[in-house]
C-alpha cells in the first residue's frame, strides 16, 4: 500500500494495492495490523454506505464529543472527497484538503476525529463506504456550510444538489463554540473516546 501525504498532516490518502486481470480485480480495503502500523486506528464500530446521484453534494459534517474517524473509499462511480480540520486552536484550523476517490483509482482517505467531512457525486451514480470508529449520534452531529467563504473550499459544482439541513448549514463561525479544541498531545482535547 502506498500511503501520500495530504497537506493536513493528519489527514492520509492510501492506495492499496489492486490485482486485476481481464475477469475483474481484487483489493484488501482493510487489514488491522497495516493500518494500525500507520497510526489509523479503531475500533470500528459502523460502517455506512451512501448512494448519490450526479450533482450532489453532501457536508460538511462531523460529530462532536462523540467523535468519529472516517476511513472512506467510493466502491462505485467518483467523488470529489473533501476533510476540514475544525479543531480549534490547531495550527491548520480551517484548512481543508480534497482528492478523487473512485472505483477506477481504488485510492481511501483517513479522516481523523475532529475533522469535518463533505464529498460531491462527480459520476451519475457514486456510492461512499465509510468505516467509522463512533456509531451515529444525533445529538452531536455538527454541520457547517460547503460554501462558508472562510473556508474556500474549491468545489467542482457551483450549483449543487443539496439536503435540507445542507441547505440552511451554518458558517464556521456559528459553530466555533461546539467544535473539538485541539491538543498538541494527542490532537483533541478532552477527547472523549
Amino acid at each position: 500500500m502506498r500511503v501520500v501525504a495530504t497537506s493536513l498532516p493528519e489527514v492520509l490518502l492510501l492506495e492499496p494495492v489492486v490485482r486485476g486481470d481481464e475477469r475483474g480485480y481484487f483489493s484488501e480495503v482493510w487489514n488491522e495490523p497495516r493500518y494500525t502500523a500507520l497510526g489509523i486506528t479503531g475500533p470500528f464500530v459502523q460502517d455506512n454506505l451512501s448512494y448519490s446521484k450526479a450533482g450532489v453534494l453532501r457536508g460538511l459534517h462531523l460529530q462532536w464529543p462523540t467523535a468519529q474517524g472516517k476511513l472512506v473509499w467510493a466502491p462505485h462511480g467518483a467523488v470529489f472527497d473533501v476533510a476540514v480540520d475544525v479543531r480549534v486552536g490547531s495550527p491548520t484550523f480551517g484548512a481543508w484538503t480534497a482528492v478523487e476517490l473512485s472505483a477506477s483509482n481504488g485510492r481511501q482517505l483517513w479522516i481523523p476525529p475532529g475533522f469535518a467531512h463533505g464529498f460531491a457525486a462527480q459520476d451519475a451514480e457514486a456510492v461512499l463506504h465509510y468505516k467509522v470508529t463512533a456509531a451515529y449520534e444525533p445529538t452531536a452531529e455538527i454541520t457547517i456550510a460547503w460554501n462558508d467563504p472562510a473556508l474556500g473550499i474549491t468545489w467542482p459544482l457551483s450549483t449543487p444538489r443539496l439536503s435540507a439541513r445542507d441547505s440552511v448549514a451554518p458558517s464556521l463561525a456559528d459553530v466555533v463554540s461546539r467544535l473539538p479544541r485541539w491538543s498538541a498531545t494527542s490532537g483533541l482535547l478532552n477527547d472523549p473516546q
